[in-house]
C-alpha cells in the first residue's frame, strides 16, 4: 500500500473529516459501473480539496479551511444500535489488511551503531546515512520531527486508517455522522426529476422514520445535493443541459451539479494509457457496510490463504512528493527477512475481488482496470465537482448550522451572542437531562436526549472541528466537558476530553500546550468505566502520534503498552511494536527494551494469526540478542523463527534458525534440547523430502576442523608371536614439537649420508601424520594403493545423544592427465574433477576404481561427548585428491540405542536425515611482510589435499629377542628382520639413531660367525671367545686393529643386506648387538630406518620408518682407574728400550641393587685399547684367577702398562689401535672383534680434538697469531710438550659376567665397561659424572687482552723421573772405620719430548715429617751439586756416595732435583716430584 508521508497534524485532521452519503438511481449506478466502480468509489481519489475554503464564524470572522478532505460513502442501513466493540467481521477484515501489507524486500539499509549494537535502518526511512552514534542521535530527532515523518510502519498505518474508518457511529459524538447526502441520477432517465424526488424521499425516510439506527445523521435538515450524471458516450448532451437548467430552477445553482463522464470509448483504450488513481484506495475495505458484511457468510479458511503470489509494489505511489514510507519503516530490519518471493502482499485485484464479493453495490468491481471510460478531462470534471460541492454546498451548510446552533444556545439562555466567553454558568443551567424509568443507568453515565443543550454544544464543537476552527471547537469541548462531568455522564465527558486535547494540539501557533492529561483521563474512562476499547484505542492512537511528534517517546511507549489487553491480539501486537519503535527512537535509544517489546509483539502477532509479521518481529529482535551471551533468549527466538518460517513455507530459513539453536553452546535442559533436535530433524526432512541430489549442511555434531589429523600409509601390524614391530607413527601418538624436530634432524643426517654428506636443496622432512602443528603449506605426498586415514574430531554440544550412521569422507579427485589446477579457473578445475557426491551421475563401481571410500556404519555420540572418527580412503590412481568434507546420516539416539541393542525396530522409527559438513581448515596467520602484520592474513593449510604419487617400496621392521631392561654396560644380542611388503624393490637401507652407542650391526671384517636362528644361540655368548687356561704372570694377548674396520663411527649406519636390494615380498634377518646405557634410568632410544626405491625419478625420493624403544638401565659395576709412573729403573723393566712403565690401578665396585636379581658379578677379563699404550700384565698380589663380587663388594686390580712396541709405530700408527687382553678366567674374549670392539669405538670418548686439555691448548695456540710477542709462541709450544709427557690415552675395557636368578632359572649376563685414562695421576671412572649447574658469568662488553700463558706447576714438576739404586742393608765395622761410605746410583729419566735443564742439589736437609722420624745423621760426600741437560726421553745415571757415622735406618731420598725446559730463560727451575722414601739399613759389624 502506498502511504503518503504526512505530518501529525495532517494525520489527525484526516482522522475526522466531514461525512457525505450517496444515494444513486439504478441507471446512474449502471453508468458508473462501466468503470468497474460505484459512484462513491469513483469520487474517492478526488475527495481532497486542492484549494482553500472559507467560512465565517459566529463573530463573522473569516476562517480559512486548508487541505480539507471529505469522506463519501454509500448509504448502508442497519437496524442495530452501535456496540462498544468491533464486530467479528470487522476484526477479520482488519486482520486481512494487516496481513496484506508486508515489509518491502531488498530495501537498502544503513548500519548504525547504537552503543554496542549494530542496527540496520532503511534508506527510505532516513534521508541521510548515519555512520556513527553521536550523529545518529541528533539526526533521528530531527527526522522524527520533520514534516515528512510519520511515526508508524506501513502495516500499522494501514490498520490505523482502516480502524478509524470502521469506527461505529456513536450517540455521544457527531464527528462520523453524515452531514450531507448526494442524490445521483443519470441523464438517461425518462424523468430525472422524479428520480430525484424518489431519492430525496428515500433519504428522508431513512433519517426520520426511526427504523434504522444506522446510518446516523448530523443534523435533522441534512444537506441534499442533486447530481445529474451524464454519460458522454451514449446520452444526449443537450437534453442533459436542459434537465440541468430545470434543476437549477428547482434546487438553486448551489444545490445541484451536472457531472459529465465516460468521454472515452473502449476502442481507444489501447491508444492512450490513463493513470489509475483508484487502485490504492479500493483495497481499503469500507468497514461501514456492517449489515451487509455481517449477513454474508465469511470464508473460514486461514488468514494466510489470502496471500497472493502477485506482488504489488505499494511503497512508491505517492500523492504529494516522492518520499515514501516513514521514519520507522524498517528499524533493525534484517538484510533478508525471508527468502525472496515468499513475503508477498495482497494484490489490489484480489482485494477488489473480495471486496466485490462482500459489497452488493460493487458487484462489477472485481476485475479489470478502473476508470476505463474516463479521460483526464473526466478526472478534472470529477475534481471540479468535488470542489463545487464542498465550497458552494457543504461549507456554507456547515457555516449556517454553526450560526444556528450558536443562536439557539444563546437565545435559549438569553445571554451573549458569542460563545467565545461561554462558561458553565451560561450553559450549565436549565433542567437536567430527561431520563425515563425504562432507561437504565449505564456504566458510561447518563444518556442525553438529542435536543439536550449539552449535546448541542458538542454538536457545535464537532462542526467547528471539522472545518478546522480549532479555537472555537476547544472552547465548546471544554465547556461540554464540564457539563458532562458534573452530570457524571462519563462517556460524553471522555469524548469531550479527547477532542479538547486534539483541538488544543491543532490550534495554530500553539497558544496552549498539549493537555496530555486530558487524553489520559479520556482513555482511562473509555477503558475502565465505559468498557469501550474501540474508543480507547482511537484516543491512544491519536495521543501516541502527538506525543511522538513532540519527542516524548517514553510517554508514548507507556501509553501504547497500557493499551495492550487480552481482548485483541492484533491490536496488542501492533501497539507493542509501536512501543518498541518508540524505545529505539528515544534520544538515548533503549535497544534492549526495543528487542523485548518486539518479541512481545511477535508473540501477539503469532496468536493473531499474523505469522509473517511475527517472524519479522522476532528477526528484528534477534539482531539485539545474538552474540550477546543471552543463550536462553536467543534459543527461544531462534526456535520461534524456525517454527514460523516453516509454517510460512520458508524451510531454508527454518533450517538456518534451528541450526543456530543446535550449534551454539546451549544452556537448555536435555529434554528441551531433545525437542529442538527433533523439530530440526523434522523440518530438515521436510525440506529435502525425496530430493537428495544435493546434500545440505548439517549443524550437528560440531567438527573441530583445526584438530583434523591426516595419516598417510598403512597402520602398522602389531607383534606377531615373538616379533615386535617397529612403532613408526600412528594416530594414537600425541604430537610433540621437540620430538618432531629430533626426527627431522635424524632424517637430515641420514639423507646427507645417502647424498655424499650434502642435504639436497629440495629436501622436505617426511610427515606421515599431519595436524595443526605441522607444516601444511605444501601438498603432502601420498602413495597409490596406500590408505589415507583422516581423523575427524566430532563434538556433541547437546545433552542428548546422537546417532550417526553411514559416515564417510567426501572427496574430489583430479587425475594426472588434466592440467594443473593452478592454471585453470575454479569452475574448469571442478569440471575436470571426479567426486563421490551423489549429485554426479558416476557409477559407484567407477568411483571405487578411483578411490575406495570406507564407511563407518554406526557412530554413536553421548551427551556433550567429544569423539574421533577415523575415516579411510584408498586411492587407486595418481593425481590430486581433495578431501572436502564428511557425509553421514544424523538421528537422535534413544537412550537404549547408545548401548548396542538388538532391537532394530527402534532405529526404523527414528527421524533420520542425510547431509554433509565441509572440512575447511584455516591456515596459520602470516606474519612475514608488513602487510601481513597490519592485516589478518592466513596461509594455506593443505593437509587435506594430498598428491597421489606412483608406487613406492614399503618396508616393515620386526625385532626379535629385544630386551626392555638391561644392566649398565650389558651386552645383549637381538635380531632385526626387514620385510618388503610392497610391489617395488628397495635399496639403500640405512639407520640413524639418537643413541648410536646403544647398538651395532657389526662390521664385515670382525663379526664372528653366529648361529643362523635366534633359538640356536640362546645360551651362546655374544662375544667371540677362545678357551685359554689361566697362567700366573702371563702377559696380555695383543692384536693390532685398524679403526677403518669399524668405519660406522657416525650416527648413521648402513645396514648390510645381501644383494644390496630387497625385492618385493622378500625379508632378511640380521643380528643386532645391544649395550645397556652407562647411566641408570629409563632411556628413550630412537631409530630412523631409511630406504629408497630402486626406481628413480619418483616425487618421493626416499621413505623412512621410525622406531622408539624405552630401555630401563639398572646399575651394574662402578669402575675407577688411575695410573702412576712406575719407580722401577729402566734396566729392570721388561722392555729395556722403553722408559720403564706405568702402573694402572683398577677399582671395581658392585653397585647393583638386589631388586634386579643379580647374585654376583665376575670380572672375567680386562682389556686395553690405545694407539700408544697397552696393558702388559697383571701384577695383582693376590694372583686370583677370577674376581667375584657380590652386592656392595669392591676389588682392586693392579696392572702394568707399557708403550706399544716401536716396530708397530709405522706411518699409519695413528689409525691403528692395539688391543691387549688379560683374561682372568678360563676363556679369552677377543676384544678387537664384534661386539666388544664396536662398542669400544662407539662408546669411547670423542677424539682428541674435543678433550678439554687439548682444546685449551688449541685455544692458546690460536691466540698466538694475535699477540705480537714470540715468547707466547714458545710458551704455547712448551705447554704442549709438557702435557704430552703426562698423556696416557689408555682405554680400559672391563668385561664381566653376572649371574642372575629369574623364575628359578639361572641366567648369565655379560657386559663391558669402559674407562678412558687420559692423564697420569688423574682418576677416571666409568660412571657418567652428573652435570653441575654452571656458575653465573658476568657479561663482558669489551674484549680483554689474553692473559699470558701460565704453565701449570703440576706438569712442570713431572718432567724428570728419579730412581735411587742402593743395597737394602749394608754392614760396616764402625769400630775399625768411623766413616761408612755407601755407593748410590741416581737415575734421571726425561719424561718429556723436549730438552730439559736439570739441577741437582745434594745439600738439602729434609724437613718432612716422614724424614724426621728416621735417623738422618748422614751426608753426601763428593760433588753435591750437578747441572746438566737431558735430551728428550734420555736416561742418565749418576753415582753418588753417602757417608754414615753410625748404624741405623736412613732415608736416602734427600736429593732435590730441579728442572725446566731448555732455552726458557723466563722460567725458573721447578722442584720435581720424588718417589717414596728410600730406606737403607746400616749394620755395625
Amino acid at each position: 500500500m502506498a502511504q503518503c508521508v504526512q505530518s501529525v497534524q495532517e494525520f489527525v485532521q484526516d482522522s475526522f473529516v466531514p461525512m457525505v452519503a450517496v444515494l444513486c438511481s439504478e441507471e446512474a449506478e449502471r453508468v458508473t459501473r462501466k468503470n468497474n466502480l460505484n459512484f462513491a468509489e469513483l469520487l474517492r481519489p478526488f475527495c481532497r480539496l486542492t484549494s482553500e475554503g472559507h467560512i465565517r464564524d459566529p463573530n463573522n470572522q473569516v476562517q480559512v479551511v486548508k487541505n480539507l478532505r471529505i469522506c463519501v460513502n454509500n448509504v448502508v442501513t442497519s437496524p442495530n444500535t452501535a456496540s462498544a466493540a468491533l464486530s467479528p467481521t470487522q476484526h477479520r477484515l482488519l486482520n486481512e489488511v494487516v496481513l496484506a501489507c508486508q515489509p518491502q524486500e531488498g530495501a537498502v539499509t544503513n548500519a548504525i551503531t547504537a552503543g554496542d549494537y549494530d542496527l540496520n535502518f532503511s534508506d527510505h526511512s532516513l534521508k541521510a546515512s548515519l555512520p556513527w552514534y553521536s550523529v545518529w542521535r541528533e539526526t533521528l530527532l530531527e527526522v522524527s520531527t520533520s514534516e515528512h515523518c510519520t511515526a508508524t510502519t506501513p502495516w500499522f498505518e494501514t490498520y490505523r486508517e482502516n480502524f478509524l474508518q470502521s469506527m461505529p457511529a456513536s450517540d455521544h459524538e457527531f464527528l462520523n455522522h453524515y452531514l450531507a447526502c448526494l442524490l445521483v441520477v443519470s441523464s438517461t432517465e425518462a424523468v430525472p426529476v422524479e428520480q430525484f424526488l424518489k431519492l430525496s424521499q428515500e433519504q428522508h425516510r431513512i433519517q426520520h422514520s426511526g427504523e434504522y439506527a444506522n446510518p446516523k445523521w448530523f443534523i435533522p435538515n441534512t444537506l441534499k445535493y442533486y447530481v445529474l450524471l451524464h454519460d458522454m458516450s451514449e446520452g444526449d448532451e443537450q437534453r442533459a443541459e436542459a434537465v440541468y437548467e430545470d434543476m437549477k430552477q428547482r434546487y438553486g445553482p448551489q444545490g445541484c451539479y451536472l457531472l459529465k463522464m465516460n468521454s472515452r470509448t473502449l476502442s481507444t483504450e489501447e491508444d492512450e494509457q490513463i493513470p489509475d488513481p483508484w487502485s490504492q484506495y479500493l483495497h481499503r475495505n469500507n468497514l461501514h457496510n456492517q449489515e451487509v458484511l455481517d449477513d454474508l457468510t465469511m470464508n473460514s479458511a486461514p488468514v494466510e490463504n489470502s496471500v497472493s503470489a502477485t506482488e504489488v509494489d505499494h511503497h512508491h505511489s505517492t500523492e504529494k512528493d516522492g518520499l515514501s514510507n516513514s521514519l520507522e519503516s524498517h528499524p533493525l530490519q534484517l538484510d533478508t527477512v525471508s527468502s525472496p518471493g515468499s513475503l508477498h502482499t495482497l494484490s489490489a485485484v484480489n482485494i477488489a475481488v473480495k471486496k466485490g464479493a462482500r459489497d452488493p453495490e460493487s458487484v462489477a468491481g472485481g476485475a479489470g482496470s478502473h476508470g476505463a471510460c474516463l479521460t483526464l478531462n473526466d478526472h478534472d470534471h470529477i475534481r471540479q465537482f468535488i470542489q463545487e460541492f464542498t465550497s458552494r454546498g457543504l461549507l456554507p451548510h456547515i457555516e449556517k448550522n454553526i450560526r444556528q446552533l450558536n443562536d439557539q444556545l444563546v437565545s435559549r439562555k438569553g445571554l451573549s451572542r458569542s460563545l467565545f466567553t461561554a462558561t458553565k454558568k451560561w450553559f450549565g443551567g436549565g433542567k437536567a437531562p430527561e431520563k425515563s424509568i425504562s432507561e437504565p443507568k449505564s456504566t458510561c453515565g447518563l444518556l442525553y436526549p438529542p435536543e439536550a443543550p449539552e449535546l448541542q454544544i458538542r454538536k457545535m464543537a464537532d462542526l467547528c472541528f471539522l472545518v478546522q476552527h480549532y479555537e472555537l471547537a476547544y472552547s465548546c469541548y471544554h465547556t461540554a466537558k464540564k457539563d458532562f462531568l458534573s452530570d457524571q455522564a462519563m462517556l460524553y465527558a471522555a469524548g469531550a476530553l479527547e477532542m479538547a486535547a486534539v483541538s488544543a494540539f491543532l490550534q495554530a501557533g500553539a497558544p496552549r500546550p498539549y493537555p496530555a492529561h486530558y487524553m489520559d483521563t479520556a482513555i482511562q474512562t473509555y477503558r475502565d468505566v465505559c468498557k469501550n476499547m474501540v474508543l480507547a484505542e482511537r484516543s491512544a492512537l491519536l495521543s501516541a502520534e502527538i506525543l511522538k511528534s513532540q519527542g516524548k517517546y517514553s510517554d508514548a511507549a507507556t501509553l501504547l503498552i497500557k493499551m495492550t489487553s487480552e481482548d485483541s491480539d492484533l491490536r496488542s501486537a501492533l501497539l507493542l511494536e509501536q512501543a518498541a519503535h518508540c524505545f529505539i527512537n528515544m534520544r538515548n535509544p533503549m535497544v534492549r527494551k526495543f528487542a523485548f517489546h518486539m518479541i512481545l509483539a511477535g508473540h501477539r502477532f503469532s496468536k493473531a494469526g499474523q505469522r509473517r509479521h511475527a517472524l519479522r518481529c522476532y528477526c528484528q529482535a534477534m539482531q539485539v540478542y545474538k552474540e550477546r551471551g543471552w543463550s536462553l533468549a536467543a534459543d527461544h527466538i531462534n526456535f520461534t523463527i524456525g517454527r514460523q518460517s516453516f509454517t510460512l513455507r520458508q524451510p531454508d530459513n527454518a533450517v538456518i534458525a534451528f541450526k543456530q539453536i543446535l550449534t551454539n553452546d546451549s544452556r537448555q535442559t536435555a529434554t528441551q534440547q531433545g525437542a529442538f533436535l527433533r523439530e530440526y530433524l523434522y523440518v530438515y526432512k521436510s525440506v529435502i523430502g525425496g530430493n537428495e541430489m544435493s546434500l545440505p549442511q548439517l549443524p550437528l555434531p560440531c567438527i573441530h576442523s583445526s584438530a583434523t589429523r591426516v595419516y598417510f600409509g598403512h597402520e602398522r601390524r602389531l607383534a606377531e608371536g615373538e616379533k615386535q614391530a617397529a612403532t613408526h607413527v600412528s594416530l594414537d601418538q600425541e604430537y610433540d614439537q621437540d620430538l618432531a624436530a629430533m626426527w627431522c634432524r635424524l632424517e637430515e643426517q641420514v639423507v646427507a649420508s645417502a647424498n655424499r654428506g650434502i642435504v639436497p636443496v629440495n629436501f622436505q622432512p617426511t610427515q606421515c601424520c599431519l595436524n595443526s602443528q605441522t607444516d601444511n603449506l605444501r601438498h603432502p605426498l601420498a602413495v597409490v594403493e596406500e590408505p589415507v586415514i583422516v581423523e575427524v574430531t566430532f563434538r556433541n554440544p547437546l545433552k542428548v545423544p546422537l546417532a550417526l550412521s553411514n559416515l564417510s569422507l567426501l572427496w574430489r579427485f583430479t587425475a594426472d592427465g588434466s592440467a594443473p589446477s593452478q592454471e585453470k579457473t575454479t569452475e574448469e578445475s571442478e569440471a575436470d574433477a571426479i567426486t563421490n557426491e551423489e549429485t554426479l551421475a558416476l557409477e559407484v563401481t567407477q568411483k571405487d576404481d578411483i578411490v575406495t571410500t570406507e564407511t563407518i556404519l554406526d557412530f554413536h555420540m553421548g551427551p556433550e561427548e567429544t569423539k574421533m572418527a577415523r575415516l579411510r580412503l584408498l586411492p587407486h590412481r595418481t593425481g590430486q585428491l581433495n578431501i572436502v568434507g564428511v557425509v553421514y546420516n544424523l538421528a537422535e539416539a534413544s537412550p537404549a540405542e547408545v548401548a548396542p541393542s538388538s532391537d532394530g525396530q527402534q532405529t526404523m522409527d527414528l527421524m533420520v536425515v542425510r547431509g554433509k559438513q565441509d572440512l575447511k581448515i584455516q591456515g596459520p596467520r602470516l606474519n612475514l611482510t608488513k602487510e601481513d602484520k597490519m592485516l589478518v592474513r592466513h596461509g594455506p593449510d593443505r593437509r587435506l589435499d594430498p598428491i597421489i604419487t606412483a608406487s613406492m617400496p614399503l618396508m616393515e621392521v620386526f625385532f626379535l629377542q629385544f630386551p626392555t631392561a638391561l644392566l649398565c654396560g650389558e651386552i645383549r644380542k637381538a635380531y632385526v628382520e626387514f620385510c618388503n611388503v610392497s610391489s617395488v624393490a628397495l635399496c639403500g637401507l640405512r639407520v640413524a639413531s639418537t643413541h648410536p652407542d646403544f647398538f651395532t650391526f657389526g662390521s664385515q671384517a670382525t663379526t664372528p660367525l653366529t648361529p643362523l636362528s635366534p633359538t640356536s644361540a640362546e645360551n651362546c655368548s655374544a662375544y667371540k671367545t677362545l678357551a685359554t687356561a689361566p697362567q700366573p704372570g702371563s702377559v696380555a694377548s695383543e692384536m693390532l686393529v685398524s679403526a677403518e674396520d669399524f668405519s660406522q663411527l657416525s650416527s648413521v649406519m648402513e645396514i648390510p643386506i645381501g644383494g644390496k636390494a630387497l625385492q618385493p615380498g622378500e625379508s632378511t634377518q640380521l643380528p643386532l648387538w645391544l649395550r645397556g646405557p652407562d647411566q641408570e634410568g629409563v632411556h628413550e632410544i630412537n631409530f630412523l630406518f631409511y630406504y629408497e626405491s630402486t626406481e628413480k625419478g619418483n616425487k618421493i625420493s626416499h621413505r623412512v620408518l621410525r622406531h622408539t624403544v624405552f630401555i630401563c638401565a639398572s646399575r651394574s659395576l662402578s669402575v675407577q682407574a688411575s695410573a702412576s709412573r712406575s719407580s722401577v729403573p729402566p734396566h729392570h723393566s721388561v722392555d729395556a728400550k722403553g722408559s720403564g712403565g706405568t702402573l694402572v690401578f683398577i677399582d671395581v665396585e658392585n653397585i647393583n641393587t638386589s631388586e634386579s636379581g643379580v647374585r654376583e658379578f665376575h670380572i672375567v677379563q680386562v682389556s686395553s685399547s690405545s694407539q700408544h699404550w697397552r696393558l702388559h700384565k697383571c701384577i695383582n698380589p693376590a694372583r686370583e684367577t677370577d674376581c667375584k663380587l657380590t652386592s656392595r663388594e669392591r676389588a682392586k686390580l693392579c696392572f702394568r702398562a707399557t708403550r706399544c712396541k716401536p716396530q708397530q709405530a709405522t706411518s699409519d700408527a695413528m689409525e691403528r689401535y692395539t688391543f691387549a687382553d688379560l683374561n682372568l678366567g678360563n676363556e679369552r674374549i677377543i676384544s678387537s672383534s664384534t661386539p666388544c670392539g664396536d662398542f669400544f669405538f662407539r662408546c669411547r670418548q670423542t677424539p682428541e680434538s674435543k678433550r678439554p686439555d687439548v682444546a685449551s691448548s688449541r685455544t692458546s695456540s690460536s691466540c698466538k697469531s694475535q699477540g705480537p710477542s714470540s715468547s707466547e709462541d714458545r710458551a704455547a709450544n712448551i705447554t704442549n710438550l709438557v702435557k704430552k709427557c703426562n698423556d696416557l690415552d689408555l682405554n680400559i675395557i672391563v668385561i664381566w659376567k653376572a649371574f642372575v636368578v629369574e623364575d628359578n632359572k639361572q641366567l648369565i649376563l655379560e657386559g663391558q665397561l669402559h674407562v678412558a685414562l687420559q692423564t697420569i695421576g688423574k682418576e677416571a671412572t666409568s660412571l657418567t659424572p652428573k652435570e653441575e649447574a654452571q656458575e653465573m658469568v658476568l657479561l663482558k662488553f669489551k674484549s680483554e687482552l689474553p692473559l699470558p700463558v701460565a704453565l701449570p706447576s703440576v706438569e712442570l714438576s713431572q718432567l724428570i723421573k728419579t730412581n735411587l739404586h742402593y743395597p737394602e742393608t749394608y754392614t760396616h765395622p764402625f769400630f775399625q772405620d768411623s766413616l761408612c761410605l755407601v755407593p748410590v746410583t741416581l737415575t734421571l729419566s726425561n719424561c718429556s719430548m723436549a730438552q730439559v735443564d736439570v739441577f741437582i742439589d745434594l745439600r738439602h736437609k729434609s724437613t718432612s715429617p716422614e724424614s724426621l722420624e728416621v735417623h738422618n745423621s748422614f751426608t753426601w760426600v763428593g760433588q753435591t751439586q750437578y747441572k746438566m741437560q737431558l735430551k728428550p726421553q734420555e736416561v742418565l745415571c749418576l753415582t753418588l756416595r753417602a757417608c754414615f757415622l753410625q748404624a741405623g735406618v736412613y732415608n736416602l731420598n734427600t736429593p732435590r732435583v730441579f728442572a725446566k725446559p731448555a732455552k726458557q730463560a723466563a722460567l725458573s727451575e721447578t722442584s720435581q716430584q720424588t718417589a717414596s722414601p728410600a730406606l737403607i739399613i746400616i749394620n755395625n759389624a
